[in-house]
């Protein structure tokens, strides 16, 4: 059984992702923050392959990393990798998330990265 909490997310997510799609000239930014870690996908949809991934988890261990430090941490992570595979400009998907705390650092490293969005 789904919390109300994660029911709310759902339906959010469904409806940004009614309108956030990625193609091959400007990819998704797709966010998942767990308890523990955050993770930030490039995802092309069309044909539905990720691009470039990077987490918290990758930059060490699961607890130390679990801050808004980390996530900033991340998002230059990601526009590093992005930045080698050729993307310059991507569509954010904050994925149901509110633009808070960890969601937000990401997007912030990730423009500080180079990336347009």
């Amino acid at each position: 059984m789904a919390t109300a909490k994660a029911d709310r997310r759902q339906r959010l997510k469904y409806h940004i992702r009614k309108k956030v799609k990625g193609s091959s000239e400007r990819p998704r930014l797709s966010v998942f923050r767990s308890n523990t870690s955050i993770y930030a996908q490039i995802i092309d949809d069309i044909n539905g392959v990720t691009l470039v991934s990077a987490s918290s988890v990758d930059l060490g261990g699961r607890k130390e990393n679990s801050n808004v430090e980390s996530a900033l941490q991340v998002g230059k992570k990601i526009a590093e990798k992005a930045q080698e595979a050729g993307i310059q400009t991507v569509v954010f998907d904050r994925n149901g998330y509110l633009y808070h705390g960890k969601v937000k650092a990401l997007a912030e490293g990730a423009r500080e990265g180079g990336l347009k969005f």
